[in-house]
C-alpha cells in the first residue's frame, strides 16, 4: 500500500550553501570603516541619556531588595 504522500520527502530540499562573503554581497553590506559608522542618534540630549541610565540602574536594583 503506497500513496503519493508517502513518496514525498520529509524535509524540503536543501538550499545551495553560500559563503559569508556571498551573503554579505547579496545584502549590499560594506565593512565598517570607522567608529562613526556605528553611531546612532538614539538620544537627543545629554539629559535624556542621564534619565535613561538612572532608570536602568533603578530597574536593576528593584528586585534586589
Amino acid at each position: 500500500m503506497s500513496s503519493a504522500d508517502s513518496e514525498q520527502p520529509i524535509h524540503p530540499p536543501a538550499r545551495p550553501r553560500q559563503t559569508v562573503e556571498e551573503l554579505l554581497a547579496a545584502k549590499g553590506t560594506r565593512p565598517i570603516a570607522s567608529l562613526d559608522d556605528l553611531t546612532a542618534d538614539t538620544f537627543g540630549t545629554d539629559e535624556e541619556v542621564e534619565e535613561f541610565v538612572a532608570f536602568t540602574y533603578s530597574e536593576r536594583r528593584r528586585d534586589v531588595a
